[in-house]
C-alpha cells in the first residue's frame, strides 16, 4: 500500500528525533530551549510571577519528596561501603570544581558581566545531579547503585557545603545573605522533603518502582518552572541586553572547557586509584555533573532579593552542555 502524507510526517519527525537523540539532543533538551523562548516573549509578571514563583517551592520540595520515597535505605547502605567511589564524587564535586571554578571566573571578567563570573563560582559549589547521573551511568553498564549514593549523598550533604562553600569562595560578602535562616530555608526545601520521602517509601516504592513517568514529569516539569520563573524576571530586567551573542558564544565556549578539564581530571584520578570499569563510569558522570534542580532554588534563597537570572546564566547552559555531552558519550559506551 502506498504510504499518505499522514502516515511519513510520523517517521520522518521520528527520524529527525533519533538523529538529534545521537548528539544528545532529546525533547528534555528542546523543551528548555523553548521555556527559555516563552519566557523572553512572555515574561512571568505581577501576580502572575508570584504564582509561579509558589509553584515552583512546591515543584521542587516534591521532588526531592520523591528522590527520598524511591531510594532504598539498603541501596545507601551497601553504596557506603564502596568508600573509594563515594570519596572520588565527593572530592571531585566539592573539591576539584570549586578550585577549577574559582580559577577560570576571573578570567571571564573581560568580557562578561559581574553577575556572570560569579555563577561561574557558584557552579562549583553545587551538588551533582540526581536523575541524570544515574541515567547515564545506568546506560553505559556502570555501578549504577553506586552513583545513586553518590548523587544523593552529594545533594544531602550539599544543603550545608554548598553555602558553606560560596562564602569561602566569594570575595566579597555583600552579595550573599549566608545566616542560619538560610541553611533553614534550604533544609525545608530539600533535605526535610527527602526525609518525608523515605519515611513514606513503605507506602510509595513499589508504585514509583513500576511507574516512572510520574518521577520523570516532577524531576523535569520543576526545572522547566524554575528556568521559566528565573528567566522571566531576568527578561523584565533586561538580561539580553546586557549579554550580547558574542558574550553567550563565549560564556559556552568557557563552560565546555571547564566541563572537559574536570572529565579529563576525574577520569585520570578514577584510573591511578585502580577503580574498576563500573564503578569509573560513575565516578564520571557523577563526579563531573552539577545539579540544576538544587542550583536554581538554592539560589533564590542565598541572594535574595537579587536578580539572579545573570547568576543562573552558567549554571543553566552547564546543565545543558553536560547533558549533551554526557548523552554521547554514554550512547557511545554503550554501542
Amino acid at each position: 500500500m502506498r504510504k499518505t502524507l499522514s502516515d511519513e510526517a510520523p517517521m520522518a519527525l521520528s527520524q529527525i528525533e533519533t538523529a538529534l537523540r545521537r548528539i544528545g539532543i532529546d525533547r528534555y533538551m528542546m523543551l528548555l530551549a523553548l521555556t527559555v523562548a516563552l519566557a523572553s516573549i512572555l515574561p512571568a509578571r505581577g501576580m502572575f510571577a508570584d504564582m509561579v514563583g509558589s509553584a515552583t517551592y512546591w515543584a521542587v520540595s516534591l521532588l526531592f519528596f520523591l528522590y527520598g520515597a524511591k531510594l532504598a535505605t539498603s541501596t545507601i547502605i551497601a553504596g557506603f561501603a564502596n568508600w573509594r567511589l563515594q570519596l572520588g564524587c565527593l572530592i571531585a564535586t566539592f573539591v576539584l570544581f570549586p578550585l577549577l571554578s574559582l580559577a577560570v571566573a576571573p578570567l571571564t571578567a573581560a568580557f562578561l558581566p559581574a553577575a556572570v563570573g560569579l555563577g561561574l563560582i557558584y557552579i562549583g559549589a553545587m551538588p551533582s545531579t540526581v536523575q541524570s547521573s544515574i541515567a547515564f551511568t545506568s546506560v553505559s553498564n556502570g555501578n549504577a547503585a553506586g552513583a545513586v549514593t553518590a548523587a544523593s549523598v552529594s545533594n544531602l550533604l550539599g544543603v550545608v557545603l554548598a553555602p558553606v562553600l560560596l562564602m569561602v569562595m566569594i570575595p566579597s560578602a555583600a552579595v550573599i545573605s549566608i545566616e542560619p535562616s538560610a541553611f533553614w530555608k534550604i533544609a525545608q526545601q530539600i533535605l526535610l522533603p527527602f526525609i518525608l520521602g523515605q519515611l513514606c517509601r513503605p507506602l510509595l516504592a513499589k508504585f514509583l518502582n513500576r511507574h516512572k513517568l510520574p518521577m520523570m514529569i516532577v524531576d523535569r516539569g520543576s526545572i522547566l518552572l524554575i528556568v521559566y520563573s528565573a528567566f522571566s524576571a531576568g527578561v523584565v530586567n533586561g538580561i539580553w541586553h546586557m549579554m550580547p551573542l558574542g558574550a553567550f558564544i563565549a560564556l559556552e565556549l568557557v563552560l565546555i572547557s571547564l566541563l572537559a578539564i574536570v572529565m579529563g581530571i576525574v577520569i585520570g584520578l578514577g584510573r591511578l586509584s585502580g577503580m574498576p570499569k563500573a564503578d569509573l563510569l560513575a565516578l564520571f558522570y557523577v563526579g563531573s555533573t552539577k545539579s540544576l534542580a538544587t542550583g536554581l532554588p538554592m539560589a533564590g534563597i542565598l541572594f535574595a532579593g537579587q536578580d539572579v537570572s545573570l547568576l543562573i546564566l552558567p549554571l543553566m547552559l552547564f546543565h545543558m552542555t553536560q547533558l549533551v555531552i554526557c548523552a554521547i558519550v554514554s550512547q557511545r559506551i554503550r554501542a
